[in-house]
């Protein structure tokens, strides 16, 4: 089967999605690997049909995944490529209270832990982080290890509201990440195996609940967000 006879065509070659829409790690479509929300814009990587789904990248964070062909129905061509809004270490810096209480807002909404989740209520770590600076026009890169090569790298000892906290559960791979609310405390989209299946605050500190010492354990890094992620039109390696 080929897409060319079912999606218009594009003098972009990007578009635009209607519509929150669920992508895929595989042409199987088995396992959510991220989100598009409405208005979010994709790029075709190719027009040949796999297993009824389509491999799509994302183009404000270059996020590749895979869309069941049935859903292209809710994709218009865009007119025009995606346009980077730059922004300034001074302005991020300035926009970071927006980001920290989309946070909270969202955890004031009944959700739950969702893998590959990016579009409320349910969100993934890296998902909510994600989602929490896009909605003040600030691209970061989908997954927590990415994030973590994104940020500028900060001490602990130095981290404030607005920082990113990263963990790992082996020492070559960052696994969870979270937002620094100030006071040593930090909120985060956390699963049910030692979480709290979905979004809550804990502190970064060995003397407090259950969950705030098993993911003090895991601490990996901390981070700082100084610009807006700029694509670069190639799609990440997924690990």
């Amino acid at each position: 089967m080929n897409l060319e006879q079912m999606l218009p065509s594009s003098a972009s070659g990007e578009y635009i999605c209607l519509k929150d829409l669920d992508l895929y790690s595989s042409s199987k479509c088995s396992s959510l690997a991220t989100q598009a929300a409405s208005n979010r814009r994709l790029r075709i990587l190719s027009n040949q049909v796999q297993q009824e789904a389509i491999e799509v990248c994302l183009c404000e964070d270059d996020y590749p995944s895979w869309l069941k062909v049935e859903e292209t129905i809710y994709l218009k061509p865009s007119l025009e490529k995606y346009q980077l809004v730059n922004f300034s270490h001074h302005q991020i810096q300035a926009l970071l209270p927006q980001v920290i209480n989309f946070t909270h807002q969202s955890m004031e909404v009944a959700n739950y832990y969702l893998w590959g989740g990016t579009v409320a209520p349910n969100y993934d770590c890296s998902g909510l982080i994600q989602a929490a600076f896009s909605s003040v026009g600030i691209w970061l890169p989908r997954d927590a290890y990415q994030q973590q090569q994104f940020a500028e790298p900060i001490p602990k000892d130095e981290l404030q509201a607005g920082d990113l906290v990263f963990f790992s559960k082996t020492p070559n791979k960052i696994t969870h990440v979270g937002l620094c609310l100030g006071e040593g405390r930090y909120i985060h989209s956390s699963g049910r195996e030692i979480g709290r299946n979905g979004i809550g605050i804990d502190e970064l500190s060995p003397d407090a609940d259950e969950v705030s010492r098993a993911y003090y354990q895991q601490f990996h890094s901390g981070g700082r967000i100084v610009q807006s992620y700029q694509p670069t039109g190639k799609k990440w390696s997924r690990a």
